[in-house]
């Protein structure tokens, strides 16, 4: 009976030391997220892929070491990566384990109907909310998403329409907690304001890229975020993988693999190698690479 209330038991490393997410939003969660950008294997030709036994692979290791938190998005991979993502919770039966991220605004129907007309799958009105929102909960096999993101800002739809919609979603228990990526602050705090000062669920989180080259995030979000009580969930942290000593990409280079290029040339740009040999400095002071 004492062992009830006991500590719980050390974790297997340190991802699995969970922590609250944030001022507004009282979950746990690892302090490093999974990303589901390279689950699937429908963007192999321009940037990382896994096929499904390496995905699951990957998610397992993931889970055992700790992790409770995975971000994906309703077009990643064509839809694969929610997919995937959904078919493996089900299949460890660890859905109420994990603290599932998505995202809409997207156009996640393109590849499939045309672009022409995918107009309505697209962007941050209320149509297309509430069928990424209806589509993501197939994919992912659940009744709710943890953390719901704004993708990015679609200057067409209004803050009002934004937040009176997500704050419905979180009314019918659809979705738990709201999130906002790569949207300008001032957009930001005018919607949480909007958000508090109407009874309405503010956003809780804020994604951005981040970065030692790429460090805006620093001006005007950081600020913001701290303001608000708002978690920040950097992407693009080690430079989409480009971050990599002259060593490591000569040998990625002799097993044919070359570095990711979602964004451009796959080779690395003279500010990257600079940066990369300044981090192989540091890490060499604390005995890595």
């Amino acid at each position: 009976m004492s062992e009830a209330f006991g500590p719980a038991p050390e974790p297997p490393t340190e991802l699995g030391r969970l922590r609250v997410l944030s001022k507004t939003a009282g979950i746990r969660v690892s302090p490093l997220i999974l990303g589901g950008m390279s689950i699937g294997d429908a963007w192999s030709g321009f940037m990382g892929s896994m096929d499904k036994e390496q995905a699951f692979e990957l998610l397992d290791a993931f889970y055992q070491a700790g992790g409770n938190f995975i971000d994906t998005a309703n077009n990643y991979q064509y839809e694969q990566s929610e997919t995937w993502i959904g078919e493996w919770m089900a299949s460890r039966k660890l859905r109420d384990q994990i603290v599932i991220a998505t995202k809409f605004t997207t156009d996640y129907k393109g590849y499939d109907v045309g672009k022409g007309k995918s107009a309505n799958f697209c962007g941050n009105h209320k149509r297309s909310l509430h069928v990424s929102v209806r589509d993501s909960l197939r994919k992912l096999q659940t009744d709710w998403i943890d953390i719901l993101y704004v993708h990015w800002w679609d200057y067409m739809s209004s803050i009002e329409e934004v937040m009176d919609s997500l704050h419905i979603l979180v009314q019918q228990g659809k979705v738990l907690y709201l999130g906002v990526s790569d949207t300008p602050a001032w957009v930001v705090s005018a919607a949480n304001y909007y958000a508090t000062s109407h009874g309405k669920t503010p956003f809780s989180i804020y994604q951005g890229k981040w970065n030692v080259l790429n460090r805006d995030f620093e001006r005007d979000i950081i600020p913001m975020a701290r303001h608000f009580g708002m978690a920040l969930a950097p992407w693009d942290v080690m430079g989409g993988g480009r971050f990599q000593s002259k060593k490591a990409v000569e040998e990625r280079k002799k097993k044919g693999e070359g570095l990711r290029s979602f964004f451009g040339t796959s080779e690395q740009t003279d500010m990257e190698v600079k940066i990369s040999e300044a981090l192989l400095k540091v890490a060499e002071e604390h005995g890595t690479e």
